[in-house]
């Protein structure tokens, strides 16, 4: 059962998202269509979650929020691409490709990634905290975090990677860039200084999401995951179940939580909506 501060979360998360989306025009129902696809909006809640911590109103980490999410969204837009994983189904849905068409998919994709800057550019901080995050997603969105761990997974299926330290440094890219970056923006305006422990968590939190993933491609149904069960084998995708083996992957999935979970731990004090959005995560089947 999602907990009161994540069903919070989720909703804050929609208002503030839908202020900075109108539908005009196609192009512009496009960016609505994948923003507001049925999304768990797992990275604002973070941002959200850093707030609650901080005893901090959560409207004051809108602009991030949005900004995170409006990022992930355009990199789903163009992960599902024919040229990328050439998907159909997103979240039980047609792909923004399929709904609209691949040049419109294309420009959405795009848009969404300006806009999410421009969310940062107006937020309430002063210029050197707007310029810190703006610096913040900037990497872990492009050539050093999200783009390079794309392009990596992409090598992969030509080649299918042999270590698991291989394959963790390009989930820690892919997938772990945005969860980490999500944590770090909040902790940076709102002037935590427990920013690294923070981090940690996150670090362990986004590796454990992305070992789930691959679990789930396995073990789930396509009416469950909203996308084609077993697509990853399919394409010969570098996975932890690929690598390791489907009991491998659990205990690898098992030993990345417990290190998250000793990271909030070592908080100041307790983060119980961290802890709420952390037994989400692991407990999700989709």
């Amino acid at each position: 059962m999602t907990s009161p501060f994540i069903q919070q979360a989720q909703q804050q998360a929609d208002q503030a998202l839908n202020r900075w989306l109108n539908q005009h025009n196609r192009l512009e129902s496009a960016l609505h269509y994948s923003v507001f696809n049925g999304g768990k909006r797992l990275r604002p809640a973070l941002v959200y979650a850093v707030a609650d911590y901080q005893q901090q109103a959560l409207s004051e980490v809108d602009n991030i929020a949005v900004a995170i999410e409006l990022i992930h969204c355009y990199s789903l837009v163009h992960d599902d691409l024919p040229a990328m994983d050439d998907d159909d189904l997103r979240r039980g849905k047609p792909t923004c490709h399929i709904q609209f068409d691949e040049a419109t998919a294309i420009l959405a994709g795009d848009a969404l990634q300006a806009l999410a800057f421009e969310a940062l550019c107006q937020s309430p901080y002063d210029a050197q905290l707007r310029l810190a995050t703006i610096e913040q997603l900037s990497k872990a969105s492009g050539r050093q975090g999200m783009v390079l761990g794309q392009h990596l997974d992409l090598e992969a299926e030509q080649s299918l990677v042999q270590s698991a330290t291989a394959l963790a440094n390009i989930h820690a890219n892919k997938t772990g860039a945005l969860i980490k970056c999500s944590i770090q923006m909040a902790a940076t305006v709102l002037k935590s200084d427990e920013i690294d422990k923070l981090c940690h968590f996150s670090d362990h939190l986004g590796l454990a999401f992305q070992i789930q993933d691959d679990i789930l491609d396995v073990t789930s149904s396509t009416d469950v995951l909203g996308k084609p069960q077993g697509a990853d084998a399919a394409r010969d995708k570098s996975t932890y179940v690929s690598l390791l083996g489907l009991e491998g992957a659990k205990a690898a999935f098992k030993a990345e939580t417990e290190k998250a979970w000793q990271s909030l731990q070592s908080l100041n004090q307790t983060a119980t909506a961290l802890e709420d959005l952390f037994q989400f995560i692991i407990k999700r089947n989709h």
